[in-house]
């Protein structure tokens, strides 16, 4: 990516500008050395993640130096920030792995830039309890835990509680923050909107026990224009970096199908455009929103950043093919056999004995009734023609072993024999 911009321009240019200790962002303009974590509470990161990343990308571009963290410590607690509910302690073996999954996506979204990846479990692991509470617990104020919005949602009345171990989760983050700065010269905690507040206790324990004035910079909660609610959010839950949890092809599809409304600043979030490409795009967008010439390219390159280029390339082709098939321009008998491998990126599915069983199976339908319904409807389509009533799946014709089964415009899955 070209620099035209310093940082602070970029960051406001793509919307990234959010709570921050700096009186003037201005100041992000001289380079500096800054932390960005992220807990294995899940074996990948989402997108909602990915927005933090991308953000911490504009830093490292700009000459900022990074640390990127994994969270072993934190992890085996869980940040409680947000929960109603206490958290069920993870096992090691599973954090492990965790930590072995988010740190390969640090290597694919930061692939090429530099960056030193390391794990809090590595200096908590051998830490004396009573020095910690000697250094971290005396210089951490009740009052300003006990103040955190979601402590008192936990304590209040009607709260389901919080156990002393996810209480003192501030105090293991704000020592990362202290054990960044003595021994990397980290000045700078780089984070997610929710993290605000775990962020400031690093910032007051490196005041009170260095003397020395530290920052922290936070990315802003990503709305869904459309809706008003927290953005990131598929039918079938959260968006995954990991291809096992959310295919390549449901993630260029999730890109693809975002709102209007919010499609030029995902843009910028989400993808390394820069501003005079941004101009063309969202022009060419708003003279034939039917088109979505922004959302192809928010569906292309998101995805080329996670799952790399030859990746991208096959679900963009897959994605046409399948285009081409719900509008009825192409007919699945018509399909070759390259245009017939590309749809195997598309969920697929073994059948069962009936197109009603089917149905329900891979979810089109929610039950043997919904089914029915759907079928007398004309709702459902098996390789681009209506079914009128069930039948076995067998005396369905098939190409090449595959047959297209739709259920309205949109949902749809690939049954292979």
């Amino acid at each position: 990516m070209t620099n035209k911009l310093t940082l602070s321009q970029e960051l406001e240019w793509r919307g990234f500008v959010n709570q921050t200790t700096f009186d003037d962002i201005t100041q992000l303009d001289d380079t500096r050395t800054l932390y960005f974590g992220v807990d294995p509470s899940a074996a990948s990161m989402t997108i909602g993640n990915l927005a933090s990343a991308m953000m911490v990308r504009h830093f490292i571009a700009h000459g900022h130096k990074a640390y990127l963290l994994v969270g072993g410590a934190t992890g085996m607690i869980g940040d409680p920030d947000g929960k109603k509910q206490e958290r069920s302690l993870k096992q090691l073996e599973e954090i492990t792995s965790n930590k072995r999954g988010i740190a390969a996506e640090y290597e694919q979204v930061f692939d090429g830039m530099d960056f030193t990846l390391v794990d809090n479990y590595d200096w908590f692991k051998d830490i004396n309890y009573l020095s910690f509470l000697r250094e971290v617990g005396k210089n951490m104020s009740m009052t300003q835990l006990l103040d955190r919005e979601f402590v008192q949602s936990r304590i209040g009345e009607g709260g389901a509680g919080i156990s002393y171990a996810e209480f003192s989760y501030s105090l293991i983050q704000g020592y990362d923050f202290l054990h960044l700065y003595r021994e990397h010269g980290v000045t700078l905690q780089v984070s997610g909107a929710d993290q605000w507040g775990n962020s400031l206790a690093g910032v007051e324990l490196i005041r009170k026990l260095e003397g020395a004035t530290t920052h922290v910079y936070t990315a802003p909660l990503i709305i869904n224009q459309a809706t008003g609610r927290k953005f990131g959010k598929s039918e079938g839950g959260a968006v995954w970096l990991n291809a096992e949890l959310t295919s390549p092809f449901e993630f260029y599809q999730f890109w693809l199908n975002v709102d209007d409304q919010g499609v030029g600043d995902y843009l910028k979030i989400y993808t390394l455009i820069e501003p005079d490409e941004f101009e063309q795009v969202m022009d060419e967008f708003e003279a034939n929103p039917a088109e979505r010439a922004a959302q192809k390219y928010l569906a292309y390159h998101a995805t080329k950043i996670i799952h790399g280029q030859d990746v991208a390339d096959s679900v963009q082709a897959a994605s046409q093919v399948l285009g081409q098939l719900i509008s009825g321009e192409l007919a699945f008998t018509q399909l070759d056999e390259t245009q017939q491998h590309l749809l195997e990126q598309v969920s697929t599915a073994q059948p069962q004995a009936t197109l009603i069983e089917t149905l329900v199976a891979t979810g089109l339908a929610t039950s043997n009734s919904e089914a029915r319904r759907f079928i007398i409807q004309g709702a459902i389509t098996v390789n681009g023609d209506k079914v009128d009533d069930d039948q076995p799946m067998l005396e369905f014709a098939d190409v090449n072993g595959k047959l297209f089964l739709k259920r309205g415009k949109n949902s749809f899955v690939l049954i292979k024999r």
